[in-house]
């Protein structure tokens, strides 16, 4: 998407709680893969507490638990984290933020006060960097925490992480990234919000058609058999200053909505204006609804533990349509004062 669009004033609505963020946010789709060889998208459903939304996900910006600053994203900016290309465990001190990044919540029930619900999103015993090996009673929540330090200068980089960076220090296992104290590297001094993804696929509906030998029928959209390509983009696209207002004053650490709607002016949606916010498939292509013959666009399975590799000459549909060219990636455009 190109960066120079003016996201708040083109879009006409959004699908978040609150009116003011219209950001983009994106994390890879599920698939079923059934004993004889078909695909089929896994639905997502509505997490604890969070309304009754069509599906979608549910989305956290994090302060530090201290009173350090945190600087809104200026228009432009983007970023990701994980690397879908990756199919096995990457060879990082387990002790660090990175390692705690990304994650599979594998619920044993739905309850909100379940036992395997009791840990924070990438802790606990609960949680595997790869897709759970099991069946997963009360479904799998993939968990997506984004670096919060940038280095105040780049909206985005080549590689579209290395202008951020994950805090440093220890990390506690029971506790994880949510509440973590940790301090932003020198080439990287700014605190950012901590933008976390949570998506809740509602894998139960299979369990009565799981493969009886064993393996893991799941995989990734871009034909991720291990989760360990797991990953998130996101753009920043919120109204004015309206996010630099929920940072500096919504300070609930409940996350309560009603919380920014009082002390930063913030505007909440009610669940039906969320779910009334939709776009058309812009592409011809069957990606959900019924099993599939192979997985959308050029993205064959690919177990590794070699990285995967991108098909040449692709001639799925999604590539074969008259596409905007790309854009430059704004370099140096803004500066904050640290």
């Amino acid at each position: 998407m190109d960066s120079s669009l003016d996201l708040p004033n083109i879009a006409t609505c959004t699908t978040c709680r609150f009116k003011e963020n219209k950001s983009n946010y994106w994390t890879a789709v599920m698939y079923f893969k059934h004993p004889n060889g078909s695909f089929i998208r896994v639905p997502q459903i509505e997490n604890h507490v969070t309304g009754f939304p069509n599906g979608g996900m549910t989305v956290y910006y994090i302060q530090p638990p201290t009173d350090e600053k945190v600087t809104a994203f200026p228009k432009g900016f983007r970023m990701i984290t994980g690397n879908p290309f990756r199919r096995s465990r990457p060879e990082i001190d387990p002790t660090i933020p990175e390692s705690y990044a990304l994650s599979f919540r594998c619920w044993e029930g739905r309850d909100i006060f379940d036992p395997s619900n009791r840990y924070a999103p990438g802790a606990g015993p609960y949680d595997t960097f790869e897709l759970p090996k099991k069946q997963c009673p009360g479904g799998i929540r993939a968990n997506i925490f984004f670096p919060s330090c940038w280095d105040g200068v780049n909206l985005d980089s080549p590689d579209h992480h290395s202008h951020v960076a994950f805090m440093e220090g220890e990390v506690n296992p029971d506790s994880g990234l949510f509440f973590f104290n940790g301090t932003c590297p020198s080439t990287h001094p700014v605190r950012i919000p901590m933008i976390l993804l949570e998506t809740v696929w509602d894998t139960p509906r299979f369990h009565d058609i799981w493969p009886s030998d064993g393996t893991q029928p799941l995989v990734l959209s871009m034909g991720d058999p291990t989760g360990f390509g797991h990953h998130g983009d996101y753009l920043f696209g919120w109204e004015g200053d309206a996010l630099q207002r929920a940072m500096d004053n919504c300070l609930d650490v409940s996350g309560r909505p009603a919380t920014c709607q009082e002390l930063a002016g913030l505007t909440v949606q009610t669940d039906e204006e969320m779910n009334a916010c939709t776009k058309h498939v812009q592409v011809d292509e069957i990606t959900e609804g019924q099993y599939l013959e192979e997985l959308p666009g050029c993205n064959p399975v690919q177990h590794g533990p070699e990285q995967a590799t991108v098909v040449p000459a692709c001639n799925a549909v999604s590539t074969t349509m008259p596409l905007p060219a790309a854009t430059e990636i704004p370099m140096n455009y803004a500066t904050v004062a640290t």
